[in-house]
């Protein structure tokens, strides 16, 4: 039995419209924070981070009227649990067709947990330049942290336990735009 089959739907916490309301409001904190998006560069983590990005960058554009330049960043061969996740991991690429350095570079993803993702795609910045500054941008914030990793926009604090899934499912990549915790459901359970 796949880990997949072990989960069922508890709750939905965000549906498409709560989801771009939080979009709106993160892109319009990402411009008052950095006082416009003179050196602002949107990069969104590979898989469902590049498509929030893409949102953010419209966002931005449809009220600043300047368009932010956007790329994604896989992390794959960043991963500290690489070993752990996958035999042959999948590599995608990464496409951030402008120099970082000395940029705001605005990490999106969309949910953080552990920080180890972040903290590989940091990683991953570095080896292609020096940013200016990091920023962390994400949909959710479920808690858990191992690494002293904190974002700076989020959409949406989830307090959940470490047996939850946190899943957010985007149109381009899921075919339904929603936010929802998963239940791992205990042997025995049905």
């Amino acid at each position: 039995m796949s880990s997949e089959e072990n989960l069922s739907i508890k709750a939905q916490i965000m549906d498409a419209e709560a989801m771009r309301r939080s979009l709106v409001r993160i892109s319009h904190e990402i411009v008052e924070r950095n006082r416009g998006v003179k050196d602002v560069v949107l990069v969104g983590i590979r898989r469902r981070g590049v498509p929030l990005a893409n949102r953010l960058k419209s966002f931005i554009k449809e009220f600043e009227e300047v368009e932010v330049p956007d790329g994604s960043l896989d992390i794959t061969l960043y991963r500290d649990d690489l070993s752990l996740r996958h035999d042959r991991p999948m590599v995608h690429r990464t496409e951030i067709p402008f120099d970082i350095t000395g940029k705001t570079v605005v990490l999106v993803d969309d949910v953080v947990y552990t920080g180890r993702t972040i903290r590989a795609a940091m990683d991953a910045l570095v080896d292609l330049g020096r940013p200016g500054t990091i920023q962390l941008a994400v949909l959710v914030d479920r808690g858990h942290r191992e690494l002293p990793i904190r974002p700076d926009y989020v959409g949406k604090n989830v307090p959940t336990s470490r047996h939850e899934v946190v899943e957010v499912r985007i149109e381009e990549v899921d075919g339904v735009e929603d936010v929802i915790i998963m239940e791992r459901n205990r042997e025995g359970a049905e």
